[in-house]
């Protein structure tokens, strides 16, 4: 009988998933890939195999998916009738925001969901999904341990002093601080990158985890040291639909002179800005760049910019930079804005190889230069399903506990 790991990831309008067969060896090999989107509009159901061969595509009727809880019927459902030669064994759950105490994967029980729930108001619109989707599948598969994975864990490592806001003090004690997100691409990222050159191991290095959210992170021997992305998910770069680094000057102005209220706040900063805002055309890089619109022009000008500017800011926090490593949608795909963001790198010593990146090749620096450059995919599923894994094997748990097949 196989052993399988199911990932979970909940958006707002989708849940992603991913099924990891525990081999003898002890690898994690990628059974599927799948999601729901378009809950509570047009939701499509979509899995694909490890070779990218499709599973399921199809349009289901809001009869079908309605909300969160019919989707993950839907989920369950098909894993009833996939897994037909083993049986699930935990269940690793995304997590946007573990607070300042969570900075390890935890096994979920009563008193952290509490504690998760708390955080509810420092991610209002990541949290709730992520935790409903908990629930759910804690409902529908009650034996199973069910593992939370923090995507603000991984910069707990950083100096107090980088995660403080100038604020009174009794705020950072109550939990208003930098927290940077993005966590689980950073640290699976931080585990490949040795296996490409073992100097990368202890060395100065910027990730650019550039996708419709994106940000930066400063590691050095592995771990975090700053990162672009602040208390919220809104803090730094400029993104597909979100402002990024922002003057809090502007939201006075705005809540003072435009009447604006915390929740027509919300919708500017998350949903109408951004790539979205300066171009009024598109969130998406793919369709900035191929319009002649000088907006969008002057988005991407903008998204460029604002990346070399942190560039600078995190080798000053890292005091130099010896790498710089792409990954996510567009930092993975589009060969013309890492073309142009390491024309903004040149005065560091980066020289970029034309063809390798044209190419798509993994190092796309040339031998000479003295900053190398990469791109790396991601894979934050992988790094959940291995933090469930490492849990399974602390408790000891060698044989499966049940599941849905």
């Amino acid at each position: 009988m196989n052993k399988y790991l199911l990932v979970i990831n909940a958006g707002s309008s989708s849940i992603k998933f991913a099924v990891y067969r525990w081999a003898p060896s002890s690898q994690l090999i990628v059974d599927a890939n799948g999601q729901i989107d378009g809950i509570e509009n047009q939701p499509n159901f979509t899995i694909k195999n490890s070779y990218g061969v499709v599973l399921v595509e199809r349009t289901l009727s809001v009869d079908e998916v309605h909300d969160h809880k019919s989707a993950i019927a839907v989920i369950r459902a098909w894993l009833e009738e996939y897994l037909t030669d083993g049986s699930l064994i935990a269940v690793g759950h995304r997590v946007v925001h573990g607070g300042q105490h969570y900075s390890t994967p935890v096994l979920i029980d009563a008193k952290i969901f509490t504690d998760l729930e708390n955080l509810i108001p420092l991610a209002p619109l990541h949290q709730p999904h992520n935790l409903a989707a908990i629930h759910a599948f804690q409902k529908i598969l009650p034996n199973l341990p069910h593992v939370a994975c923090f995507d603000t864990a991984f910069h707990r490592s950083q100096h107090e002093i980088a995660q403080r806001f100038a604020l009174p003090r009794h705020f950072f004690d109550e939990g208003v601080l930098r927290y940077g997100f993005h966590g689980l691409s950073y640290e699976y990222i931080v585990s490949v990158l040795p296996t490409l050159d073992p100097i990368l191991a202890s060395a100065r290095i910027i990730v650019a985890h550039l996708g419709s959210g994106a940000s930066l992170c400063a590691i050095q021997n592995g771990r975090s040291i700053a990162t672009t992305m602040g208390f919220s998910p809104l803090d730094g770069l400029v993104m597909g639909t979100r402002c990024g680094s922002l003057d809090p000057g502007v939201l006075l102005y705005l809540m003072a002179h435009h009447g604006m209220k915390p929740s027509a706040l919300e919708q500017l900063l998350y949903h109408e800005s951004g790539l979205l805002g300066v171009s009024g055309i598109s969130s998406d890089m793919r369709t900035l760049l191929a319009s002649d619109n000088p907006k969008a022009k002057e988005a991407v000008e903008l998204f460029v910019y604002r990346v070399g500017l942190e560039i600078g800011s995190l080798t000053a926090a890292l005091g130099g930079l010896d790498a710089l490593v792409f990954t996510a949608g567009i930092g993975e795909h589009s060969a013309i804005i890492r073309d142009k963001i390491c024309g903004q790198a040149v005065w560091l010593g980066l020289e970029l190889d034309s063809s390798a990146n044209a190419a798509g090749q993994t190092r796309i620096s040339t031998p000479n230069s003295m900053v190398t450059a990469w791109v790396v995919p991601t894979d934050e599923n992988r790094m959940i399903a291995s933090h469930t894994l490492a849990m399974l094997r602390s408790l000891d748990e060698s044989q499966p506990k049940g599941g849905c097949c």
